[in-house]
Formats: structure tokens, C-alpha cells, sequence
């Protein structure tokens, strides 16, 4: 492997054996994974910075005047190798992270930040960008001068403005974080695979569901265990599979297992990276001039400011926490006995059940992956916008269960194509996001490809992959992402499809949860997988019923989550955090929770979003996007829910424009005004 590593620049270009090199043959530019090998991607990657430098000095060396064509068009045309080659391997490394491509992304990472500061903080590029006049000869159109504005405050938030000594301080900050944010998600995906709880007798877990026994019968096998069960662990703090195990002692080993992952100095410790992001963040955004990294994040954001985000937050959280101790002394009464974090999930499951008459484990019969696909999320989205589904076995995925289907237009305009990837792997990072291979373009001529993952325990062979009601709703909210980047129809990659502020992208996806339970598509989509029976419509609407038992222990773990990640995010550079757990419980009390009642939904050590993704100081986004989400519903119910019509004002209004405008400019468009926040807290239960 090292000698992959150290490979020179040279590529294989001359003999043409590197795919990644020119676009791909296939329909829609699907990258052609049967001829990828990861040996391509180092020589791809620098092939790639090197080309797109060579544009970029053809751009600064132009003698013309620059103009709007010769140096922002130049601009967004140029780098398309790079483009390319990042965004097969970003896909890959999150949804197949072998070892060899974990050891190739921190090679890469620090190469790739240093090559992106050298641009952003190259002061005669950005001259000569900032010299385009923008008004001349009755100024632009609406989608370039967007491009154009949108540009310009990238340079500016990236550094473009500094002095010479903090640029060469912000490239090193860049450089490190890039690494570290590598190493993080890399040690968190093996601590998560370490983590899981293996079992020797049926005894230990009595309770789960036969096709969970023979999943985790097989898991264990694949892990090289002789007999017993694995139970593998999501990346939530609280794991599904203390809602049926029977065991209190097995509950509190798989719950402790979670809890503790990445806290403990060694091979896989995560806590150290996490609080040395923190301070260079907090560095960084000194150097760009703001009193912490929240308040720079917020400058990018729909939210008009950080003080308006913690006044949402302010207003729930006491809310939340009340619900939450209501519905604790409820599952006390009910277990006869004070309960640990990691029996609140059983006896809650059990309320659930006896009260509302809800058995979400039974219900997973009624929930098969493939129908809930076809006739479920497939069919909202041809309902509402007309679009097609065909799944192209010809055309092949980066694993063998990964699947791929043609979009097309309700004419038979052929859209893009859609890859789906569901099942858990060793090798997957835990959760589930929707990510792009091609971007709309019609700048570049490109038609969109984009993936959803998952992480559903895979079946045991020859049986049916069941789903639980959560991971239904998953499923509808990835595709809402997938919708986002398919029907986008901007003019430049730079602006299409998700391409959106972070507090703005969650918005679609969480609208499109609500057609999981609209009647025409559920009574298609929920039947008995063995005998084809429809669900039972009181039992949907017993689900229904039951939906606020809970919320308040969901809203105060997310709002645990985002408290932490604020906390991580508003330190005021030069701060040392010392003590990082401890810090952790400080703080979450310090916002008027309590760590002891309900647990963050992540900890520092496995907190993927801020440390190992683009949310810091930004997961506050789901509750944020979730103020237009409740608000958009009601629109939807009193304008007659599923049809074309509404989808094609959704379509076309929202989905379409990408950032190609401001985001909250096309919300209001859609809405016809402003949310009203009081669906949102009607929705959660915090009306009071």
C-alpha cells in the first residue's frame, strides 16, 4: 500500500488506462466502477489540481479586460478533471471506506485544502474577479450575477481579504483540519464496527424479532465469531435494538457500548481530533475577523443571525425537557422501578404498544424495502411531478447490491439517474445521506446523478429486507435530497440541486416525509409481505396518534446534539478545553439540560455531522429547515395534497432552483410569505 501511496504524478494518460481521465461512456456520465481501480485516484486527483492550476493562471493572465465571460464563466468552466475525480471518490470513501481508500483520503485531503487555499487566497485572481463590473450594460441576468455575487463572498469568507502573514496561518489551519477531519471519520467508522455487542446464547437476545436474529446470527459469522449474535450499533447514542431486547443487562451493554465509543485513549480515540478542530476553527474564524465559528458560519446561512437561532432554541428547549420528564415518570409507573438510559427505550416501545396499540416490531412485516420503494417513495414523486422510475440492472453500482434506476420526464425525457445503496457494510459510514456523482448543469451539458445510503441490517439470504417505521421515514427524506439534485435546473454546477445554505438543504427532504402516510401512497406501499394484505387503516392511524408519545425524549436529544455542537462552535479563539467530556455535561446543563434525563443524540467522539462532515455549528439546521418543513405541509393539506399541480409549484419554485436565487426569496415565492414557526411547534408538542 505504501508504494500506492507515493506513486509520482505521472499518470497513465499516455496509455489511456485511467477511466478517471475523461468522461465516462456511460448514460448520464455514471463513473465506470468495473474499471476503477484505487490505484487511479491519487494520479487523478494531482492530474486534476494540475490542470485546473493551468486554467486558472490562463484566467489571471489574460490581458482583456476582465468581463463577466472571460473571468467568472472561465472561472466556474475550469477544474472539471478535479470535479470529476472528487466527487466518484468522496462517494466511495463514505460508502465503501476500504482501508486502502481511508489511506488514500488522508494523502489526499491535505493536498486538496492547500490546492483550494492557494486559489481562494490568490490575491490576483480575486482581483481580477472583484474588477468584473457587474452592473456595466444593464448588469446581468438574474442566475449569472448569482453566480457572480456567490463567488466573490466565497473568496471573501475564505480569506480572500487577509494579509500575507494570516493567509499562510489560515492555509496551515486549512491543512490541518482536512487531516484531522479524515482521521476523525476514519476512526469513527472502525470504533463503530469495534463497538458492536456480540451475545453467545439466544437468551442474552431474547426479544428481537426472527429476521433480526438471523441478521445478527450472520453478522457475527461475518465478523469471524464461531456461534452467537452480533448486534452492530447505529450512530444514534440511543441504538434500536434496546426497544425489543428483553435483557436488562444486554440492554445496558449495548447501550454503554454506544455511549463510550471514541472516548477511550487508542487506536480508534476520537475525542482529541474533535477538540483540536475546535480550537483551529475558533483560530480561523479570529483570523476572518468574527468572535467565534458559529458567528463565521452564520454569515453563509439562511438564518439572519446566531442570536436568532439561539432564540429558537431558547424557546423549545424548556418545552422539550418538560415533555421529556413527563413521558420519563409515565415509563417509571409503567416498569414499576426508576429507569437507566438504556431501559427508556424498551418501556416507551411498550407504552407505545398497550396504549395506542402500536407494535412498531410487528409492523416491519408490512414494510418491504422494494415495495416501499417502488410503490412508495417512487410513486409520491410520479404523482407530484410526473417522473419515472426503471431500474437499469445494465448498469452497474460500486458494489454488487447497489442498484440504479433511469429517471425520466413525464414526455420520456430521459432526467438523470438515481443510485441506491441500503444495506450496511463494514466499510459504510453509519447514518444515511444523499450525496451526487454528475450535478444539473446545463452550463456543462450534464444531467444528474445522485446516490442515497442507508444503513439497513442486510437480510439473511433468500429473506425479504423488512423495514421499522423510522427507517421507512428515511427512506422518504434521503429522496427528498435525491429530488432536490434531480430536479434541479440551474445553469451551473456551482449553484444546482443542494448546493444550498446548510440550514436551507434539509428543508425539501423533510417535506417529503409527509407522503409516507398519505393514504393513496401507504395503502400501496404498507403490505403483509407474506400474505399481500393491506395495513390496517386503524393502525395507521393509531401510528398517528402515537406520533407525539416520544417527542419529548426525540426533541431533547436533538436538541443535546445541537447544543454540543454550538458549544463546541462559539469558543472564542485561544480557548483550551481541558476536560472535553466534562465540558460535554457542563455545557448541556449550562442550556438548561439534562444529559442524566436524555442523552445528546451524539457525542463528541461520534458526532459525524461537526466533526466529520459540513455541519459545524450547523446542526441546528434540522429544527431550523423544520420551521418551512411544518409551514409547506400545511400549505400542501389545504391545497389538496398529492397532485401535479402542487408538485409542479414545488417543482418549479423551489426543488428547480437550487441557490440559483436566495433560497428563503424562492420559499416565499412557493408560500406566497413567511413561515409560521407555530406549525412547527403544534407539530412537536410544545403548544403547551
Amino acid at each position: 500500500m505504501k508504494q500506492l501511496l507515493t506513486m509520482t504524478t505521472e499518470t497513465p494518460s499516455a496509455t489511456g488506462t485511467n477511466p478517471l481521465l475523461a468522461p465516462s461512456p456511460l448514460p448520464y456520465g455514471l463513473p465506470d466502477f468495473a474499471a476503477l481501480d484505487d490505484e487511479h485516484f491519487l494520479p487523478a486527483f494531482r492530474a486534476g489540481m494540475s490542470e485546473h492550476r493551468a486554467e486558472l493562471e490562463a484566467i489571471t493572465a489574460d490581458p482583456a479586460e476582465p468581463t463577466f465571460e472571460n473571468t467568472f464563466l472561465a472561472f466556474e468552466r475550469s477544474g472539471q478533471l478535479l470535479r470529476r475525480v472528487h466527487q466518484v471518490f468522496s462517494n466511495l470513501v463514505a460508502a465503501d471506506g476500504t482501508e486502502a481508500r481511508q489511506e488514500i483520503d488522508e494523502e489526499i485531503s491535505p493536498e486538496l485544502s492547500a490546492h483550494w487555499d492557494a486559489i481562494h487566497l490568490d490575491a490576483a485572481l480575486y482581483g481580477r474577479l472583484a474588477r468584473v463590473d457587474l452592473d456595466g450594460n444593464g448588469g446581468l441576468e438574474a442566475e449569472d450575477r448569482r453566480l457572480a455575487e456567490e463567488t466573490l463572498k466565497t473568496f471573501r469568507l475564505l480569506g480572500a481579504d487577509l494579509g500575507g502573514e494570516a493567509k499562510v496561518r489560515l492555509a496551515a489551519i486549512n491543512e490541518r483540519l482536512a487531516v484531522l477531519s479524515s482521521q476523525y471519520g476514519r476512526r469513527m467508522v472502525a470504533e463503530n464496527t469495534a463497538s458492536a455487542v456480540w451475545f453467545g446464547s439466544a437468551g442474552e437476545v431474547a426479544g428481537l424479532s426472527e429476521q433480526d436474529l438471523a441478521s445478527a446470527a450472520a453478522a457475527a459469522r461475518n465478523a469471524g465469531h464461531d456461534a452467537g449474535y452480533l448486534l452492530t450499533l447505529s450512530m444514534f447514542t440511543s441504538q434500536p435494538w434496546l426497544e425489543t431486547l428483553e435483557n436488562p443487562e444486554s440492554r445496558r451493554r449495548v447501550h454503554e457500548s454506544a455511549w463510550q465509543r471514541g472516548t477511550t485513549p487508542g487506536e480508534n480515540f476520537a475525542l482529541d481530533l474533535a477538540v483540536e478542530q475546535a480550537g483551529l476553527r475558533a483560530e480561523k474564524a479570529g483570523l476572518l475577523g468574527f468572535s467565534s465559528w458559529a458567528d463565521y458560519a452564520l454569515q453563509d446561512r439562511t438564518a439572519p443571525s446566531l442570536d436568532a437561532v439561539r432564540d429558537l432554541l431558547a424557546r423549545i428547549i424548556p418545552a422539550a425537557t418538560a415533555n421529556a420528564r413527563r413521558e420519563k415518570a409515565e415509563i417509571e409507573a409503567e416498569a414499576g422501578h426508576p429507569v437507566q438510559a438504556w431501559d427508556w427505550p424498551f418501556y416507551a416501545a411498550r407504552i407505545e404498544r398497550e396504549r395506542y396499540r402500536v407494535d412498531t416490531s410487528a409492523l416491519r412485516s408490512y414494510f418491504e424495502l422494494d415495495r416501499v420503494l417502488t410503490e412508495g417513495v417512487f410513486a409520491a414523486a410520479t404523482a407530484l411531478y410526473g417522473i419515472t422510475f426503471r431500474e437499469r440492472p445494465d448498469l452497474h453500482g460500486y458494489q454488487p447490491d447497489v442498484r440504479v434506476w433511469e429517471v425520466r420526464e413525464a414526455d420520456g425525457t430521459g432526467l438523470g439517474l438515481f443510485v441506491g445503496d441500503f444495506f450496511t457494510r463494514p466499510t459504510k459510514s453509519g447514518g444515511a445521506w444523499m450525496n451526487s456523482f454528475r450535478d444539473a448543469s446545463t452550463f456543462f451539458g450534464e444531467r444528474p446523478v445522485v446516490s442515497n445510503n442507508l444503513n439497513i441490517p442486510s437480510p439473511a439470504a433468500g429473506e425479504p429486507a423488512l423495514l421499522t417505521v423510522d427507517q421507512v421515514n428515511t427512506l422518504f427524506h434521503e429522496f427528498g435530497h435525491a429530488l432536490h439534485g434531480l430536479l434541479s435546473s440551474g445553469r451551473y454546477a456551482t449553484l444546482s440541486g443542494t448546493a444550498v445554505p446548510r440550514d436551507f438543504v434539509e428543508f425539501p427532504s423533510q417535506v417529503n416525509e409527509m407522503w409516507m402516510y398519505w393514504p393513496e401512497i401507504v395503502s400501496a406501499y404498507a403490505r403483509h409481505v407474506g400474505t399481500g394484505e393491506v395495513i390496517d387503516p386503524d393502525v395507521l392511524a393509531a401510528i398517528e396518534a402515537s406520533s407525539l408519545w416520544g417527542e419529548g425524549f426525540r426533541t431533547t436529544e436533538y436538541l443535546g446534539a445541537t447544543m454540543l455542537d454550538l458549544a463546541w462552535h462559539s469558543l472564542a479563539p485561544g480557548t483550551t478545553v481541558e476536560e472535553p467530556l466534562a465540558f460535554e455535561a457542563d455545557q448541556l446543563r449550562a442550556a438548561g439540560l439534562d444529559p442524566d434525563l436524555v442523552a445528546p443524540r451524539y457525542r463528541s467522539s461520534y458526532f459525524k455531522h461537526i466533526f466529520g462532515g459540513g455541519y459545524a455549528a450547523g446542526y441546528y439546521s434540522y429544527l431550523w429547515s423544520e420551521v418551512l418543513d411544518a409551514d409547506t405541509v400545511e400549505w400542501f393539506r389545504a391545497h389538496g395534497g398529492l397532485s401535479r399541480e402542487n408538485g409542479e409549484r414545488f417543482r418549479s419554485e423551489l426543488l428547480a432552483r437550487g441557490n440559483t436565487r436566495d433560497p428563503m426569496e424562492s420559499y416565499r415565492r412557493f408560500r406566497g410569505g413567511d413561515a409560521d414557526p407555530e406549525h412547527l411547534l403544534r407539530r412537536r408538542g410544545l403548544l403547551g
